[in-house]
């Protein structure tokens, strides 16, 4: 089911690389001329890029199914983050078990190219299981948050994150440019170019704020920005990475775009409701995986079930 990087998949994840030895010249000229100023943070956030586009690209290079575990840990590793971070009940703990279990489980249908158990497994299986489980535990009191918060968290962080998976174990003939692979860089570049850009819109033009009570450093100048360079940039690539032709190249990076933003605000407003800034502190400079994967919530189902509609 899976074939290795074609060379456009390859000769892209070359230049991303390229651009991280860019960023790090930048910062190493920023500290040279400003020795005054502290750009600790910045030094750190592209260091931790240099890791995790080395990890990432290992893993697509070396072997397709590694990819797929890896992208399953990743999937662990934020349902782990998200669970440290929302009150559960003592009772709940036995329940817990196996919403992990819902991983192997859900990236095994991945595997196996199983669409219609993919799709349904955790939105409908798991969605009667849990409560089920909690319900045989005979503790009522809190039941509505418990059953609601964990589901909720599954969806987010292995049901949505698996759609990114499900693009390697789409038909290669349909996409012989760039391959399964060059469909899982289009979609991740282009959504962290999406943060990258209307950071920089932001901070640049950025006058009026979009969600103050949410995130007070979004602003409507950084939104529009970023997403109108999102849709410019994917207008460029799909035509190397992806089959989308024509209207439907822009149209995927406006989704992106737009999906991009929507989770970003979604956890940040997760992060407000717990009273805390990061959802951790495993990556320097960036916090935890779930700040890193903020975005990727929402745009990897909502660009899967696009390109699926237009092309599978």
């Amino acid at each position: 089911m899976f074939a290795a990087l074609t060379a456009n998949a390859a000769a892209f994840l070359a230049g991303i690389f390229a651009i991280l030895l860019l960023a790090s010249l930048i910062v190493f000229a920023l500290r040279r001329a400003h020795p005054e100023r502290d750009y600790g943070e910045l030094a750190a956030r592209v260091n931790s890029w240099w890791v995790m586009a080395g990890i990432f690209a290992v893993a697509m290079a070396l072997s397709p199914t590694l990819s797929l575990i890896f992208l399953g840990f990743v999937s662990f590793l934020a349902l782990k983050e998200y669970l440290s971070l929302i009150p559960t009940r003592r009772a709940d703990r036995r329940v817990l078990f196996w919403a992990y279990l819902a991983i192997p489980v859900q990236f095994w249908w991945v595997a196996i190219g199983w669409y219609g158990m993919f799709i349904i497994f955790i939105p409908v299986y798991l969605f009667l299981l849990l409560p089920m489980r909690m319900v045989l535990i005979g503790e009522t009191a809190g039941f509505l948050r418990a059953a609601g918060s964990l589901h909720w968290g599954l969806m987010l962080t292995v049901f949505n994150l698996s759609h990114m998976a499900f693009l390697l174990a789409l038909p290669e003939d349909v996409n012989p440019a760039g391959g399964a692979a060059g469909l899982v860089l289009f979609l991740m570049f282009l959504t962290q170019f999406n943060d990258v850009a209307q950071y920089v819109w932001g901070k640049t033009l950025g006058r009026h704020k979009i969600i103050p009570k949410v995130s007070p450093k979004k602003t409507w100048e950084g939104f529009v920005g970023g997403i109108a360079t999102t849709t410019l940039a994917a207008w460029l690539l799909a035509p190397w990475l992806t089959p989308l032709v024509g209207w439907q190249a822009p149209v995927a990076g406006l989704l992106i775009g737009l999906a991009g933003f929507v989770g970003d605000v979604n956890i940040s407003a997760l992060k407000r409701d717990l009273g805390i800034k990061d959802s951790g502190s495993l990556i320097p400079g960036h916090g935890g995986v779930l700040d890193r994967v903020d975005s990727l919530t929402f745009t990897a189902p909502l660009f899967f079930h696009y390109l699926y509609y237009l092309h599978y």
